[in-house]
């Protein structure tokens, strides 16, 4: 019942009924699964990186402060 009630409203004006509303979804799915693969792909031919996973993961961090 939650989830019938969570998928009604989440159909609102946007979708005409909840089969658009879950067709969309696999949708996004199937391209975020896509876009996923070839990231990996991307990242497997790219080579190794000679920085240690600790360097990556505290430069991401200080990015992510500084913006």
């Amino acid at each position: 019942d939650g989830m019938r009630k969570w998928v009604d409203i989440q159909v609102g004006d946007e979708y005409a009924n909840a089969s658009d509303y879950i067709r969309d979804l696999i949708r996004h799915d199937q391209r975020q699964r896509e876009a996923l693969k070839l990231a990996l792909i991307e990242a497997e031919q790219s080579g190794r990186s000679p920085r240690k996973v600790g360097d990556i993961i505290s430069q991401t961090k200080a990015k992510l402060e500084h913006g």
